[in-house]
């Protein structure tokens, strides 16, 4: 997962997190007490991350406290993971064993898989040599058997019902703009159907619109529909600005995820390229210079297409 299903995802465990673990993790969700409050280690993690497992990542770190009236707490390590890994397995011992090291604290791996690969499904880490042996067994989520519990997750309350529902729609409906459109509005409709409070549809709103990006006329034709809804229900809860400003934050990504993949390939990046990527005001032209500069031969190559914008 990369780009916009990355913020999404990891803003919606941030805003949801005691949702996440009760939605998907239920029997570690039983443990934990949300009422001593949670804190979330990303940054700290990002430096463990970087030794020696360059171009890997995880999701989240999260300090939380158990039910048992120990001070003791543990760490929990969630890892959301978009493409098929063969040594998968091996990676979430490895970030265990390093979190671990760092902390001295016990930790909970949880891993949720949001690819297209119905045969991807990583099981636990095991190494054995004579009398030694080694297994360490997580907890995996398959989002894509969620599409057979529609239902269930359409009666389902919790807000990662929503963001599961999202997610799978997302990757159906590629290619389908109307379509695609349609459920967009859908889902949106729903959070005020839920009677969500406005923080919660704030947050679940800006996860559909991260995940089902939609071309430039249907994406001002939804936001159309979810203002008309908003006055029909006598609920304006996204503000203009607040729209204004979400737009004006995905175009920033974007602008990033490309410039992130001209460094990634080629080094610096000339200052006159910078300066015309961050006036291009256009996300499907974005998109197409992401592409363009995840495959392009060299960085000339990437300028000559540029020119043509």
């Amino acid at each position: 997962m990369r780009g916009r299903y990355d913020e999404g995802w990891k803003e919606a465990i941030r805003t949801f997190f005691p949702h996440f673990l009760s939605f998907f993790f239920p029997s570690i969700a039983q443990h934990i007490d949300i009422s001593k409050g949670f804190e979330f280690l990303d940054k700290e993690l990002g430096r463990i991350s970087r030794r020696g497992l360059r171009g890997r990542r995880v999701d989240t770190l999260v300090k939380a406290y158990l039910k048992d009236g120990k001070e003791q707490w543990l760490l929990i390590h969630i890892e959301v993971q978009g493409y098929p890994q063969e040594e998968f397995s091996k990676r979430m011992y490895i970030y265990n064993y390093r979190i671990f090291d760092r902390y001295n604290r016990d930790v909970v791996s949880l891993a949720v898989l949001s690819d297209e690969d119905a045969s991807f499904r990583p099981g636990p880490y095991r190494f054995g040599i004579g009398d030694f042996h080694l297994e360490m067994i997580y907890p995996v989520v398959k989002l894509l058997d969620y599409r057979g519990r529609w239902e269930e997750l359409e009666e389902d309350p919790n807000p990662f019902s929503v963001v599961v529902m999202a997610h799978l729609k997302s990757q159906e409906t590629k290619g389908r703009g109307r379509e695609r459109f349609d459920w967009k509005v859908r889902l949106t409709r729903m959070l005020y159907e839920r009677g969500y409070g406005r923080e919660e549809v704030l947050g679940l709103y800006r996860f559909i619109d991260l995940v089902i990006n939609l071309p430039e006329d249907l994406e001002e034709a939804y936001h159309d529909e979810i203002i008309k809804e908003e006055e029909v229900k006598g609920m304006p809860y996204i503000t203009t600005a607040e729209r204004i400003g979400m737009r004006k934050g995905m175009l920033e990504e974007a602008r990033e995820m490309v410039l992130e993949a001209l460094e990634e390939r080629f080094g610096i990046v000339p200052e006159d390229v910078e300066k015309r990527i961050r006036r291009i005001g256009d996300r499907d032209i974005l998109k197409r210079l992401l592409r363009y500069a995840i495959r392009c031969g060299s960085l000339e190559e990437f300028e000559e297409r540029l020119a043509g914008v």
